[in-house]
Protein backbone atom coordinates (compact mmCIF):
# COMPACT_ATOMS: atom_id res chain seq x y z
CA UNK A 1 0.00 0.00 0.00
CA UNK A 2 1.20 3.01 -0.89
CA UNK A 3 2.63 5.49 1.67
CA UNK A 4 2.08 9.37 1.31
CA UNK A 5 4.15 9.95 4.43
CA UNK A 6 7.00 7.98 3.32
CA UNK A 7 10.34 9.51 1.60
CA UNK A 8 9.92 9.89 -2.11
CA UNK A 9 12.31 7.14 -2.95
CA UNK A 10 10.00 4.80 -1.16
CA UNK A 11 7.19 5.73 -2.35
CA UNK A 12 9.10 5.48 -5.82
CA UNK A 13 9.99 2.18 -5.34
CA UNK A 14 6.55 1.08 -4.48
CA UNK A 15 4.74 2.95 -7.54
CA UNK A 16 7.47 1.55 -9.70
CA UNK A 17 6.76 -2.32 -7.64
CA UNK A 18 2.80 -1.70 -7.94
CA UNK A 19 3.58 -0.94 -12.22
CA UNK A 20 5.22 -4.46 -11.81
CA UNK A 21 2.39 -6.36 -10.45
CA UNK A 22 -0.16 -4.77 -12.86
CA UNK A 23 2.24 -5.28 -15.87
CA UNK A 24 3.01 -8.86 -14.72
CA UNK A 25 -0.83 -9.45 -13.77
CA UNK A 26 -1.84 -8.04 -17.65
CA UNK A 27 0.91 -10.03 -19.47
CA UNK A 28 -0.44 -12.94 -17.97
CA UNK A 29 -3.74 -12.22 -18.86
CA UNK A 30 -2.81 -11.80 -21.92
CA UNK A 31 -0.66 -15.17 -22.56
CA UNK A 32 -3.69 -16.77 -20.82
CA UNK A 33 -6.04 -15.92 -23.64
CA UNK A 34 -3.52 -17.03 -26.99
CA UNK A 35 -4.22 -20.77 -27.57
CA UNK A 36 -3.14 -22.78 -30.34
CA UNK A 37 -4.75 -26.08 -31.39
CA UNK A 38 -2.71 -29.63 -32.72
CA UNK A 39 -4.29 -33.05 -33.15
CA UNK A 40 -4.21 -35.80 -30.41
CA UNK A 41 -5.56 -39.11 -31.52
CA UNK A 42 -8.90 -38.44 -33.37
CA UNK A 43 -9.10 -34.97 -31.56
CA UNK A 44 -8.00 -31.51 -31.67
CA UNK A 45 -6.68 -30.06 -28.88
CA UNK A 46 -6.96 -26.15 -28.80
CA UNK A 47 -5.19 -25.01 -25.50
CA UNK A 48 -3.56 -21.99 -24.14
CA UNK A 49 -0.05 -21.87 -25.26
CA UNK A 50 1.29 -21.83 -21.38
CA UNK A 51 0.77 -25.48 -21.82
CA UNK A 52 3.63 -27.30 -23.95
CA UNK A 53 4.53 -30.33 -24.80
CA UNK A 54 1.35 -31.98 -24.88
CA UNK A 55 1.22 -35.79 -25.26
CA UNK A 56 -1.27 -38.49 -24.88
CA UNK A 57 -1.45 -40.64 -21.60
CA UNK A 58 -4.79 -42.02 -21.57
CA UNK A 59 -8.26 -42.08 -22.68
CA UNK A 60 -12.18 -43.29 -22.09
CA UNK A 61 -15.50 -42.49 -22.40
CA UNK A 62 -15.38 -38.96 -20.40
CA UNK A 63 -12.15 -37.59 -22.25
CA UNK A 64 -9.00 -38.07 -24.06
CA UNK A 65 -6.18 -37.14 -21.32
CA UNK A 66 -2.62 -35.53 -22.30
CA UNK A 67 0.77 -34.52 -20.14
CA UNK A 68 1.70 -31.06 -20.86
CA UNK A 69 4.39 -28.78 -19.87
CA UNK A 70 2.85 -25.81 -17.51
CA UNK A 71 5.24 -22.33 -18.29
CA UNK A 72 3.48 -20.53 -15.63
CA UNK A 73 3.24 -22.94 -13.01
CA UNK A 74 6.57 -24.74 -13.62
CA UNK A 75 5.12 -28.04 -13.73
CA UNK A 76 3.78 -30.64 -15.45
CA UNK A 77 0.28 -31.13 -15.66
CA UNK A 78 -2.67 -32.99 -17.37
CA UNK A 79 -5.03 -31.86 -19.46
CA UNK A 80 -8.10 -33.58 -19.86
CA UNK A 81 -10.77 -32.70 -22.84
CA UNK A 82 -14.16 -33.37 -22.18
CA UNK A 83 -15.81 -35.80 -25.06
CA UNK A 84 -18.60 -34.31 -26.87
CA UNK A 85 -20.14 -33.16 -23.79
CA UNK A 86 -23.56 -31.85 -24.89
CA UNK A 87 -23.93 -34.61 -27.43
CA UNK A 88 -26.88 -35.44 -24.97
CA UNK A 89 -28.37 -34.90 -21.17
CA UNK A 90 -26.45 -37.65 -20.03
CA UNK A 91 -23.35 -36.67 -20.72
CA UNK A 92 -23.96 -32.83 -20.00
CA UNK A 93 -25.11 -33.97 -16.71
CA UNK A 94 -22.02 -36.24 -16.42
CA UNK A 95 -19.84 -33.14 -17.44
CA UNK A 96 -21.06 -30.95 -14.84
CA UNK A 97 -20.83 -32.87 -12.23
CA UNK A 98 -17.03 -33.85 -12.81
CA UNK A 99 -16.69 -29.90 -13.33
CA UNK A 100 -18.56 -28.99 -10.14
CA UNK A 101 -17.35 -31.72 -7.97
CA UNK A 102 -13.54 -31.38 -8.48
CA UNK A 103 -14.20 -27.78 -7.10
CA UNK A 104 -15.67 -28.71 -4.08
CA UNK A 105 -13.02 -31.13 -2.85
CA UNK A 106 -9.43 -30.10 -1.70
CA UNK A 107 -7.70 -33.21 0.21
CA UNK A 108 -4.54 -34.51 -0.64
CA UNK A 109 -5.70 -38.14 -1.77
CA UNK A 110 -7.79 -36.70 -4.32
CA UNK A 111 -6.28 -35.36 -7.55
CA UNK A 112 -6.62 -31.66 -7.83
CA UNK A 113 -7.69 -29.14 -10.26
CA UNK A 114 -5.47 -26.81 -11.29
CA UNK A 115 -7.28 -24.67 -13.89
CA UNK A 116 -10.40 -24.83 -16.14
CA UNK A 117 -10.97 -23.13 -19.54
CA UNK A 118 -12.63 -22.82 -23.10
CA UNK A 119 -11.19 -21.80 -26.27
CA UNK A 120 -14.30 -20.58 -27.77
CA UNK A 121 -14.86 -16.94 -26.65
CA UNK A 122 -18.65 -17.00 -26.73
CA UNK A 123 -21.53 -18.86 -24.96
CA UNK A 124 -23.24 -19.42 -29.02
CA UNK A 125 -19.72 -21.09 -29.36
CA UNK A 126 -19.15 -23.01 -27.17
CA UNK A 127 -18.28 -26.42 -27.26
CA UNK A 128 -15.62 -27.62 -25.59
CA UNK A 129 -14.17 -27.88 -21.77
CA UNK A 130 -10.37 -28.71 -20.58
CA UNK A 131 -9.77 -29.18 -17.02
CA UNK A 132 -6.08 -28.78 -15.92
CA UNK A 133 -5.16 -31.32 -13.18
CA UNK A 134 -2.21 -32.75 -11.22
CA UNK A 135 -0.41 -35.56 -13.44
CA UNK A 136 0.89 -38.78 -11.19
CA UNK A 137 3.06 -41.38 -13.06
CA UNK A 138 0.68 -44.50 -13.38
CA UNK A 139 -2.69 -45.76 -12.37
CA UNK A 140 -3.04 -48.50 -9.68
CA UNK A 141 -3.19 -50.92 -12.95
CA UNK A 142 0.43 -50.74 -13.28
CA UNK A 143 1.11 -51.39 -9.31
CA UNK A 144 -1.12 -54.62 -9.23
CA UNK A 145 1.48 -56.14 -11.23
CA UNK A 146 4.34 -55.40 -8.84
CA UNK A 147 5.35 -57.18 -5.80
CA UNK A 148 4.90 -54.45 -2.95
CA UNK A 149 6.12 -55.33 0.96
CA UNK A 150 3.26 -55.12 3.74
CA UNK A 151 4.08 -51.09 4.04
CA UNK A 152 3.74 -49.91 0.79
CA UNK A 153 0.25 -51.80 0.60
CA UNK A 154 -1.22 -50.90 3.57
CA UNK A 155 0.44 -47.50 2.70
CA UNK A 156 -1.70 -47.37 -0.61
CA UNK A 157 -4.68 -48.69 1.42
CA UNK A 158 -4.48 -46.11 4.46
CA UNK A 159 -4.43 -43.27 1.74
CA UNK A 160 -7.61 -44.74 -0.22
CA UNK A 161 -9.15 -44.40 2.96
CA UNK A 162 -8.39 -41.08 3.28
CA UNK A 163 -9.19 -39.67 0.26
CA UNK A 164 -12.94 -41.90 0.48
CA UNK A 165 -13.37 -40.60 3.98
CA UNK A 166 -12.86 -36.74 2.25
CA UNK A 167 -15.12 -37.35 -0.77
CA UNK A 168 -17.71 -38.55 2.12
CA UNK A 169 -17.47 -35.35 4.23
CA UNK A 170 -18.46 -33.40 0.81
CA UNK A 171 -21.38 -35.81 0.44
CA UNK A 172 -20.38 -37.75 -2.72
CA UNK A 173 -20.41 -41.23 -2.32
CA UNK A 174 -17.93 -42.77 -4.93
CA UNK A 175 -19.69 -46.02 -5.86
CA UNK A 176 -17.19 -46.84 -9.03
CA UNK A 177 -13.97 -46.62 -7.45
CA UNK A 178 -11.37 -49.43 -9.95
CA UNK A 179 -7.65 -49.53 -10.09
CA UNK A 180 -7.81 -47.47 -13.43
CA UNK A 181 -9.74 -44.47 -11.39
CA UNK A 182 -6.70 -44.44 -9.02
CA UNK A 183 -3.73 -42.76 -9.48
CA UNK A 184 0.21 -43.04 -7.61
CA UNK A 185 3.37 -41.18 -7.74
CA UNK A 186 6.85 -42.90 -7.12
CA UNK A 187 7.23 -41.66 -3.78
CA UNK A 188 3.88 -44.26 -3.08
CA UNK A 189 2.01 -41.05 -3.01
CA UNK A 190 -1.93 -41.75 -4.01
CA UNK A 191 -5.04 -40.06 -5.61
CA UNK A 192 -8.28 -40.59 -6.36
CA UNK A 193 -9.17 -39.44 -9.82
CA UNK A 194 -13.22 -39.05 -10.86
CA UNK A 195 -15.70 -38.90 -8.92
CA UNK A 196 -17.77 -41.82 -9.81
CA UNK A 197 -21.44 -42.62 -10.45
CA UNK A 198 -24.60 -40.30 -10.48
CA UNK A 199 -27.24 -41.63 -8.87
CA UNK A 200 -29.19 -41.94 -11.87
CA UNK A 201 -26.17 -43.69 -13.32
CA UNK A 202 -25.82 -46.69 -10.69
CA UNK A 203 -28.32 -49.93 -12.49
CA UNK A 204 -29.53 -52.69 -11.14
CA UNK A 205 -28.90 -56.36 -12.25
CA UNK A 206 -31.72 -56.91 -14.65
CA UNK A 207 -31.57 -53.51 -16.30
CA UNK A 208 -28.42 -51.90 -18.54
CA UNK A 209 -26.65 -54.11 -20.50
CA UNK A 210 -22.85 -54.44 -19.38
CA UNK A 211 -20.80 -51.86 -21.19
CA UNK A 212 -18.17 -50.89 -18.83
CA UNK A 213 -15.85 -52.65 -16.33
CA UNK A 214 -18.17 -53.45 -12.84
CA UNK A 215 -15.79 -55.75 -11.32
CA UNK A 216 -15.34 -53.52 -8.18
CA UNK A 217 -18.87 -52.51 -7.53
CA UNK A 218 -20.82 -53.76 -4.58
CA UNK A 219 -23.13 -55.79 -4.63
CA UNK A 220 -26.03 -53.08 -3.41
CA UNK A 221 -25.16 -51.23 -6.79
CA UNK A 222 -25.03 -54.55 -8.72
CA UNK A 223 -28.06 -55.22 -7.35
CA UNK A 224 -30.17 -51.66 -7.47
CA UNK A 225 -30.48 -51.16 -3.70
CA UNK A 226 -30.20 -48.56 -1.85
CA UNK A 227 -26.47 -48.04 -0.32
CA UNK A 228 -24.51 -46.42 2.30
CA UNK A 229 -21.09 -44.44 2.83
CA UNK A 230 -19.58 -48.35 2.98
CA UNK A 231 -20.50 -48.67 -0.75
CA UNK A 232 -16.95 -47.67 -1.39
CA UNK A 233 -15.85 -50.21 1.07
CA UNK A 234 -16.33 -53.41 -0.79
CA UNK A 235 -14.51 -51.49 -3.88
CA UNK A 236 -11.25 -50.99 -2.14
CA UNK A 237 -11.35 -54.95 -0.85
CA UNK A 238 -11.56 -55.53 -4.22
CA UNK A 239 -8.94 -53.74 -5.20
CA UNK A 240 -6.55 -54.49 -2.63
CA UNK A 241 -7.21 -58.60 -3.50
CA UNK A 242 -6.25 -57.70 -6.27
CA UNK A 243 -3.10 -56.39 -5.48
CA UNK A 244 -2.46 -59.37 -3.61
CA UNK A 245 -3.46 -62.32 -6.00
CA UNK A 246 -2.30 -60.41 -9.08
CA UNK A 247 -5.51 -61.25 -10.73
CA UNK A 248 -9.49 -59.85 -10.29
CA UNK A 249 -10.93 -61.30 -7.66
CA UNK A 250 -14.71 -61.03 -9.37
CA UNK A 251 -14.00 -60.83 -13.38
CA UNK A 252 -18.11 -60.78 -14.03
CA UNK A 253 -19.09 -60.53 -18.18
CA UNK A 254 -21.88 -58.85 -17.05
CA UNK A 255 -24.17 -57.62 -14.52
CA UNK A 256 -25.51 -61.17 -13.85
CA UNK A 257 -22.30 -62.86 -14.00
CA UNK A 258 -20.83 -60.23 -11.70
CA UNK A 259 -23.51 -61.63 -8.95
CA UNK A 260 -22.59 -65.02 -9.82
CA UNK A 261 -18.81 -64.94 -9.11
CA UNK A 262 -19.34 -63.00 -5.88
CA UNK A 263 -21.70 -65.66 -4.54
CA UNK A 264 -19.51 -68.80 -5.78
CA UNK A 265 -16.62 -67.52 -4.21
CA UNK A 266 -17.97 -65.65 -1.26
CA UNK A 267 -20.95 -68.17 -0.69
CA UNK A 268 -24.93 -67.19 -1.20
CA UNK A 269 -26.13 -64.55 1.52
CA UNK A 270 -28.37 -64.93 4.28
CA UNK A 271 -32.34 -65.04 3.66
CA UNK A 272 -32.57 -61.53 5.83
CA UNK A 273 -29.95 -59.96 2.57
CA UNK A 274 -32.21 -61.84 -0.03
CA UNK A 275 -35.70 -59.97 1.44
CA UNK A 276 -33.97 -56.49 1.09
CA UNK A 277 -34.16 -56.86 -2.51
CA UNK A 278 -37.03 -55.66 -5.14
CA UNK A 279 -38.83 -58.67 -5.66
CA UNK A 280 -37.66 -59.58 -9.57
CA UNK A 281 -34.40 -59.33 -8.61
CA UNK A 282 -35.03 -61.44 -5.05
CA UNK A 283 -36.76 -63.98 -7.42
CA UNK A 284 -33.80 -64.24 -10.09
CA UNK A 285 -31.31 -64.43 -7.01
CA UNK A 286 -33.37 -67.42 -5.29
CA UNK A 287 -33.20 -69.31 -8.65
CA UNK A 288 -29.44 -69.54 -8.41
CA UNK A 289 -27.85 -72.23 -7.15
CA UNK A 290 -26.93 -71.85 -3.98
CA UNK A 291 -23.15 -71.81 -2.89
CA UNK A 292 -21.39 -72.57 0.11
CA UNK A 293 -18.60 -70.06 -0.95
CA UNK A 294 -14.67 -70.22 0.42
CA UNK A 295 -12.85 -69.27 3.75
CA UNK A 296 -10.80 -66.00 3.50
CA UNK A 297 -7.49 -68.36 4.22
CA UNK A 298 -8.66 -70.40 1.06
CA UNK A 299 -9.24 -67.38 -1.26
CA UNK A 300 -6.29 -65.28 0.56
CA UNK A 301 -3.63 -67.98 1.48
CA UNK A 302 -0.28 -66.91 2.76
CA UNK A 303 1.80 -67.86 -0.11
CA UNK A 304 -0.06 -64.97 -2.06
CA UNK A 305 1.31 -62.00 0.84
CA UNK A 306 4.72 -60.70 1.22
CA UNK A 307 6.44 -61.77 3.91
CA UNK A 308 5.48 -60.59 6.91
CA UNK A 309 6.86 -57.08 8.46
CA UNK A 310 9.50 -56.97 11.08
CA UNK A 311 9.37 -52.80 11.28
CA UNK A 312 5.52 -52.32 11.62
CA UNK A 313 4.37 -55.68 12.71
CA UNK A 314 2.20 -56.02 9.43
CA UNK A 315 1.45 -59.93 8.52
CA UNK A 316 -0.40 -61.37 6.44
CA UNK A 317 -3.16 -62.77 8.65
CA UNK A 318 -4.10 -58.91 9.40
CA UNK A 319 -4.20 -57.96 5.76
CA UNK A 320 -6.78 -61.28 5.37
CA UNK A 321 -8.94 -60.19 8.74
CA UNK A 322 -9.85 -56.68 6.98
CA UNK A 323 -10.39 -58.02 3.70
CA UNK A 324 -13.04 -60.57 5.47
CA UNK A 325 -14.97 -57.52 7.04
CA UNK A 326 -14.57 -55.76 3.84
CA UNK A 327 -15.64 -58.15 1.25
CA UNK A 328 -18.80 -58.62 3.16
CA UNK A 329 -21.90 -58.97 0.58
CA UNK A 330 -24.21 -57.60 2.78
CA UNK A 331 -23.50 -53.83 3.41
CA UNK A 332 -24.99 -53.41 7.33
CA UNK A 333 -22.70 -55.53 8.39
CA UNK A 334 -19.69 -54.36 6.36
CA UNK A 335 -16.99 -52.74 8.05
CA UNK A 336 -16.90 -48.89 7.79
CA UNK A 337 -14.38 -46.33 6.63
CA UNK A 338 -13.64 -45.11 10.01
CA UNK A 339 -13.36 -48.65 11.37
CA UNK A 340 -11.31 -49.83 8.07
CA UNK A 341 -8.62 -46.81 9.06
CA UNK A 342 -8.49 -48.01 12.54
CA UNK A 343 -7.84 -51.53 11.93
CA UNK A 344 -4.19 -52.83 12.56
CA UNK A 345 -3.13 -53.05 9.02
CA UNK A 346 -4.00 -49.59 8.47
CA UNK A 347 -3.55 -47.80 11.59
CA UNK A 348 0.50 -47.90 11.99
CA UNK A 349 0.05 -44.48 9.67
CA UNK A 350 -3.10 -42.89 10.88
CA UNK A 351 -2.90 -39.50 11.73
CA UNK A 352 -5.96 -37.66 12.49
CA UNK A 353 -4.46 -34.33 11.00
CA UNK A 354 -3.25 -35.85 8.26
CA UNK A 355 -6.85 -37.86 7.64
CA UNK A 356 -8.76 -34.75 8.10
CA UNK A 357 -6.24 -32.49 6.35
CA UNK A 358 -7.10 -30.47 3.36
CA UNK A 359 -4.14 -29.64 0.76
CA UNK A 360 -2.86 -26.45 1.22
CA UNK A 361 -2.96 -24.18 -1.96
CA UNK A 362 -1.05 -20.75 -2.67
CA UNK A 363 -3.28 -18.78 -4.41
CA UNK A 364 -1.97 -16.86 -7.36
CA UNK A 365 -2.64 -12.75 -6.69
CA UNK A 366 -6.24 -11.79 -6.75
CA UNK A 367 -7.99 -15.41 -6.86
CA UNK A 368 -10.61 -16.84 -4.53
CA UNK A 369 -10.92 -20.13 -2.82
CA UNK A 370 -13.23 -22.49 -4.52
CA UNK A 371 -16.56 -23.50 -2.75
CA UNK A 372 -16.91 -24.97 -0.28
CA UNK A 373 -20.55 -26.41 -0.26
CA UNK A 374 -21.82 -29.00 -2.18
CA UNK A 375 -25.20 -29.32 -3.83
CA UNK A 376 -26.75 -32.60 -2.09
CA UNK A 377 -29.60 -32.62 -5.16
CA UNK A 378 -26.93 -32.31 -7.30
CA UNK A 379 -27.43 -36.55 -8.63
CA UNK A 380 -31.29 -35.88 -8.86
CA UNK A 381 -31.17 -32.23 -10.96
CA UNK A 382 -32.47 -32.84 -14.31
CA UNK A 383 -32.52 -30.01 -17.37
CA UNK A 384 -31.91 -30.15 -21.25
CA UNK A 385 -28.79 -30.36 -22.84
CA UNK A 386 -29.01 -26.16 -23.30
CA UNK A 387 -29.81 -25.65 -19.67
CA UNK A 388 -26.89 -27.80 -18.99
CA UNK A 389 -24.80 -26.24 -21.23
CA UNK A 390 -25.73 -23.30 -19.74
CA UNK A 391 -24.46 -23.79 -16.29
CA UNK A 392 -21.09 -25.33 -17.57
CA UNK A 393 -20.62 -22.25 -19.27
CA UNK A 394 -21.20 -20.19 -15.70
CA UNK A 395 -18.80 -22.22 -14.03
CA UNK A 396 -16.23 -22.01 -16.84
CA UNK A 397 -16.66 -18.53 -17.18
CA UNK A 398 -16.42 -17.82 -13.28
CA UNK A 399 -13.16 -20.05 -13.27
CA UNK A 400 -11.58 -17.45 -15.85
CA UNK A 401 -12.28 -14.86 -13.83
CA UNK A 402 -11.21 -15.72 -11.00
CA UNK A 403 -7.89 -16.63 -13.07
CA UNK A 404 -7.18 -18.97 -10.21
CA UNK A 405 -3.65 -20.77 -10.40
CA UNK A 406 -2.46 -22.90 -7.01
CA UNK A 407 0.32 -24.48 -6.48
CA UNK A 408 0.00 -27.82 -5.13
CA UNK A 409 2.33 -28.88 -1.48
CA UNK A 410 1.48 -32.48 -0.68
CA UNK A 411 3.07 -34.21 2.14
CA UNK A 412 5.70 -36.26 1.36
CA UNK A 413 5.59 -40.17 1.28
CA UNK A 414 7.31 -41.92 4.72
CA UNK A 415 8.28 -44.74 2.09
CA UNK A 416 11.03 -44.75 -0.66
CA UNK A 417 10.32 -44.75 -4.22
CA UNK A 418 8.31 -47.58 -6.34
CA UNK A 419 9.62 -48.26 -9.96
CA UNK A 420 6.44 -46.75 -11.95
Amino acid sequence: RRDLNAPTSQRTFLDAQKAAIEEFAMNKNKREREFYSLDVGDSTFTVLKRYQNLRPIGSGAQGIVCSAYDQILERNVAIKKLSRPFQNQTHAKRAFRELVLMKCVNHKNIIGLLNVFTPQKSFEEFQDVYLVMELMDANLCQVIQMELDHERLSYLLYQMLCGIKHLHSAGIIHRDLKPSNIVVKSDCTLKILDFGLARTAATGLLMTPYVVTRYYRAPEVILGMGYQANVDVWSVGCIVAEMIRGSVLFPGTDHIDQWNKVIEQLGTPSQDFLMKLNQSVRTYVENRPRYAGYSFEKLFPDALFPADSDHNKLKASQARDLLSKMLVIDASKRISVDEALQHPYINVWYDPAEVEAVRFIQVFLFSQPPPKTLDKQLDEREHTVEEWKELIYKEVSEWEERAKNGVIRGQPSPLGELSL
